[in-house]
């Protein structure tokens, strides 16, 4: 007799769980938020919260998660596009910058999450470092579609950018920080270029 196999979907109260969790972590932080009001505004018991989250801490990792799964489409759609890579490196900007200007934002949630978890140990640290590592060999690798020669001081170049504009995008009017943001890595990216005909 065989087996059929069936790919599990998460569950209605674990999607709840985490979508209730990524709203109040995101506006709120992580450390202000209790577990009972996660539970309470997801409307699960706390059986089953604990069914699907051994702890808080897994929670904030699975929320994380999902961020970094939500970049990675964003990022996935622009490669799939067909630009060449200078106008991809642009379109990633330009997606970065279509999120700061979208309202309730509050800055990276990565970089919100490992000022609450400074411990290099943490899952949570863990996991940031994880997504950041993944976006900077990304855009490394798009700058080296461009030109090979100092790739990756380039790649680093455009991260702290984004940075900047993440955090200062929260802080000031997001429309004159994007408009900041892409007019640096519209130069970044004609610099890194123009190496080839140095």
């Amino acid at each position: 007799m065989a087996r059929t196999e069936t790919v599990s979907r998460p569950s209605e109260a674990r999607l709840r769980l985490l979508s209730t969790a990524a709203r109040i972590f995101y506006a709120e932080g992580i450390h202000a938020v209790g577990v009972d009001r996660i539970i309470t505004e997801a409307q699960v018991t706390r059986a089953t919260f604990y069914r699907h989250f051994p702890g808080k801490d897994d929670l904030v990792v699975a929320y994380l998660q999902g961020a970094d799964q939500a970049i990675r489409g964003q990022v996935e759609a622009v490669l799939a596009a067909g630009l060449s890579p200078g106008d991809a490196v642009r379109a990633v900007a330009a997606s970065i910058a279509e999120g700061i200007r979208s309202p309730g934002f509050r800055g990276c949630a990565f970089l919100n999450a490992v000022a609450e978890y400074p411990d290099p140990e943490h899952p949570v640290h863990r996991t940031v470092l994880a997504h950041r590592e993944w976006f900077l060999d990304t855009i490394n690798t798009l700058m080296a579609r461009i030109q090979q020669d100092s790739a990756e001081p380039a790649a680093q170049h455009f991260v702290m950018l984004r940075d900047g504009a993440m955090a200062a995008g929260c802080l000031f009017d997001p429309v004159l920080i994007c408009e900041t943001f892409l007019r640096g890595v519209d130069g970044l990216v004609e610099t890194h270029a123009a190496r080839q005909t140095s």
